[in-house]
C-alpha cells in the first residue's frame, strides 16, 4: 500500500481542498544541497506549516522565493487533501492509477522478454 503522504505532488488535481492563508505559517530559510554561494548566503527555500493538521512542507526547487511559495502552496494543499479524504483523494487515486500502469507495463516487458528467449531457443533447436 502506498504512505498516503507520500503520493502527493503527482498530478493537478481540480477537486482539492482549499487552503486559507489564516491557518499557514511561512518561514524563509538557507536551502541545503549543491549550489555553494548561491544557497548558503540566501534564504529562499520555503518551509510551508499548516497549522490544523501539523503538516509541514518544505520546498527549494528553485532560486526564486516567489516560485518556491507557489509549488510549496500546491505540495501542501496536495497533502492536505490526502490527510483529510485519505483514499478517496483525487491524489490517491491517481498514485494508484499509475501505479497500476506502471506494473501492468512491467509485466507485459517481462513477458516480451520471455517470448524472445523462448524464439531464441527455438531457433537454435532448428539449426541442430
Amino acid at each position: 500500500s502506498v504512505p498516503l503522504l507520500q503520493a502527493a505532488r503527482k498530478k493537478n488535481s481540480m477537486n482539492l481542498l482549499e487552503l486559507s492563508e489564516a491557518e499557514l505559517e511561512e518561514q524563509f530559510v538557507r536551502g541545503d544541497g549543491p549550489g555553494g554561494q548561491a544557497t548558503n548566503k540566501t534564504n529562499n527555500c520555503v518551509v510551508l506549516k499548516h497549522i490544523p493538521s501539523g503538516i509541514v512542507v518544505k520546498c527549494h526547487q528553485t532560486r526564486s522565493v516567489e516560485k518556491n511559495r507557489k509549488i510549496a502552496r500546491e505540495i501542501l494543499q496536495e497533502k492536505v487533501d490526502l490527510f483529510y479524504k485519505g483514499e478517496d483523494s483525487d491524489v490517491f487515486k491517481e498514485k494508484k492509477a499509475s501505479e497500476k500502469q506502471k506494473q501492468e507495463k512491467k509485466r507485459r516487458a517481462k513477458a516480451n522478454l520471455e517470448r524472445k528467449k523462448l524464439f531464441k531457443e527455438m531457433q537454435q533447436l532448428d539449426k541442430e
